[in-house]
């Protein structure tokens, strides 16, 4: 399976192979991402970490930054 994923801290598109039946949480932990630093879409629609991810999905993986 082949997803495409952008991330804005890289600032790039990529294309990851992954195996099937593969959630956020996941795609996060092979990219090592905190999940709670992020904010995941798939096809535009915000995801929840349990949500599994189909051959050829759009993902955007967004920093969520917070300050005082």
């Amino acid at each position: 399976m082949k997803i495409k994923v952008f991330y804005d801290r890289e600032n790039k598109n990529k294309t990851i192979e992954l195996y099937n039946d593969i959630t956020v949480k996941d795609l996060l932990k092979k990219m090592n991402i905190n999940p709670v630093t992020v904010i995941v879409s798939k096809n535009n629609d915000i995801i929840m970490e349990d949500e599994k991810l189909n051959d050829k999905d759009n993902i955007k993986i967004i920093s969520v930054i917070s300050g005082g």
